[in-house]
């Protein structure tokens, strides 16, 4: 089983999370991980940024609009 060591927010310290089996076929690259002292479950989702290019030219972030 692959393990990574990520923070475990039950046990408070860093600690060693591993693959469990997965079921849905994604083997080593399953977004699902599991504290290997408590048991807690973490899943790893990629985090997605879109930034909106106005015509001019300028960059505005989607919390940045203005309501009109």
């Amino acid at each position: 089983m692959d393990e990574r060591e990520l923070r475990c927010i039950i046990c408070d310290a860093e600690m060693p999370f591993e693959v469990p089996p997965c079921t849905d076929g994604h083997d080593r690259d399953c977004p699902e991980l599991v504290c290997t002292r408590c048991g807690a479950a973490e899943i790893l989702a990629p985090l997605e940024i879109r930034v909106w290019l106005r015509p001019g030219g300028d960059r505005i972030a989607p919390l940045q609009r203005r309501a009109a």
